[in-house]
């Protein structure tokens, strides 16, 4: 039989390692040192007429502005998300009560936290990985993993220590008549998270598109200005809304989904007869998510080995090993801890009365082979090494409409391998467990979400 003690130091203690891992790349990309690489950054550089230390300042004061700029931006957002917090808490408390008010409040503050220390590394980590690629391709890439790995660990850690604290405590502080009754108040967790992802993906997302698209072509077209040239205050503002967008915005916005599927896969285990008496069972949710960063620790120790970056192409390969690494070790790990942490056979609930613990690891392994497909078929239609963006750039050549109408058909052809992946995902987990499967299969989805973040927090860093 395991022991409570077992299971919660098996949810702390990844947690806890995530954290400190997240300090630990944080500190090496502080010691990057910006020098310049004396006799060897302006030797280098074919264009450059001046002296390394003057190019060295320049960048310094180009990444300062694109700092400044996205801490101002934030502080502004989380000035009305704050307001927000405050005033639909007072609706909270009157219509679920002071617990799920709790949860949400909880889960809101995680999010932003979270955001906040994606956007501080990120603008940290920019000019570094500029500096080192000077050096050479390989040492760049490295220090945009070490920074883009603060965010996906982090924002992991964080979430599910400050979930598992705050079971803890509504456990310790409040007499719920169930387990069930208690982990549908800390649904307001997942719903505390998702409202601060509106105000950072949809805020972050139409500002980084303002200036991009409507300053920086008032730019180029009143001024004479180049797209990236400094001078234009939208080049600036594109720099910081890629950060505010593309970090802060997406790591509530992920960070949003991990709380939501959590939280619906706790309640629907306190729902289930067989498993509400069972501690392991009731943490087998949040067990995924702390194996997940147990998992994404060993992937960064090994990428280096079966993936080096010498020249151009090997980014792209580095990236997506990364996510495949990930992939493949997480996969004896769900079924190592489905059968760990469930009974042969348990209930979901009518029509679900002899569910296997073998069909919600299928559950799970569907959802995170399907986010590795889906992310294949996303680098296919998006990068410039297949066909579909090449054919777009030959169809520009006849003519901007022509390029449009292309490019919104390929849109739409891409969708076509996800949704099939989604459906086969969530027709087969509901048949094997019910709405418990699909959960699962979203939980799964999210398993790998330390490297995706990290992946995905790369580009706005490099």
């Amino acid at each position: 039989m395991i022991s409570s003690l077992e299971v919660n130091l098996l949810v702390v203690v990844p947690g806890v390692l995530g954290l400190l891992w997240s300090v630990k790349e944080w500190i090496a990309v502080a010691n990057v040192k910006i020098d310049g690489h004396p006799d060897l950054l302006a030797n280098q550089d074919s264009k450059a007429k001046t002296a390394a230390a003057d190019i060295v300042a320049e960048m310094i004061k180009i990444s300062t502005t694109i700092q400044e700029g996205a801490m101002s931006f934030l502080m502004a957002e989380y000035t009305y998300m704050a307001v927000y917090i405050v005033l639909f808490s007072i609706f909270l408390v009157f219509f679920t009560g002071v617990p799920t008010t709790i949860a949400f409040v909880v889960g809101s503050i995680t999010s932003i936290l979270c955001g906040w220390i994606g956007m501080k590394i990120a603008v940290f980590t920019n000019v570094r990985t500029t500096h080192q690629c000077w050096k050479n391709l390989s040492a760049g890439f490295d220090v945009a993993i070490q920074g883009g790995c603060v965010m996906g660990l982090s924002l992991v850690s964080l979430g599910l220590l400050a979930l598992f604290a705050l079971i803890e405590i509504f456990k310790a502080y409040f007499d719920f008549s169930s387990s069930q009754v208690m982990y549908e108040a800390i649904a307001g967790y997942g719903l505390g998270g998702s409202s601060i992802a509106l105000f950072g993906r949809v805020g972050g997302g139409i500002y980084t598109k303002a200036a991009d698209v409507g300053a920086d072509l008032s730019g180029k077209n009143d001024y004479g200005l180049e797209e990236d040239d400094y001078r234009n205050p939208a080049c600036i503002a594109d720099n910081v809304g890629d950060n505010v967008g593309d970090i802060a915005g997406m790591g509530a916005d992920l960070f949003g989904s991990f709380a939501e599927s959590t939280c619906a896969a706790l309640v629907l285990v306190a729902a289930s007869p067989d498993l509400k008496d069972s501690w392991a069972g009731q943490m087998y949710p949040m067990l995924i998510s702390s194996a997940g960063i147990v998992v994404g620790l060993v992937t960064l120790l090994t990428q280096g080995i079966f993936y080096k970056v010498k020249d151009m192409p090997d980014v792209e390969k580095a990236l997506k090993g990364i996510l495949v690494i990930s992939t493949v070790l997480m996969t004896p790990v769900v079924i190592f801890l489905s059968h760990w942490c469930l009974p042969e056979v348990f209930s979901m609930g009518p029509g679900y009365e002899h569910v296997k613990w073998w069909y919600c690891a299928v559950s799970i392994m569907l959802g995170l082979w399907s986010g590795l497909i889906i992310g294949y078929v996303t680098e296919y239609y998006t990068s410039h090494s297949y066909t579909p963006v090449r054919e777009i750039a030959e169809t520009q050549k006849q003519s901007a409409a022509t390029g449009i109408i292309y490019g919104l058909a390929l849109g739409y052809l891409s969708c076509i391998v996800p949704v099939i992946c989604l459906g086969v995902t969530i027709l087969v987990a509901h048949t094997l467990c019910g709405m418990f499967g699909v959960a699962l299969g979203a939980l799964g989805m999210l398993g790998t979400m330390t490297m995706g973040l990290t992946i995905d927090a790369y580009g706005p860093i490099s």
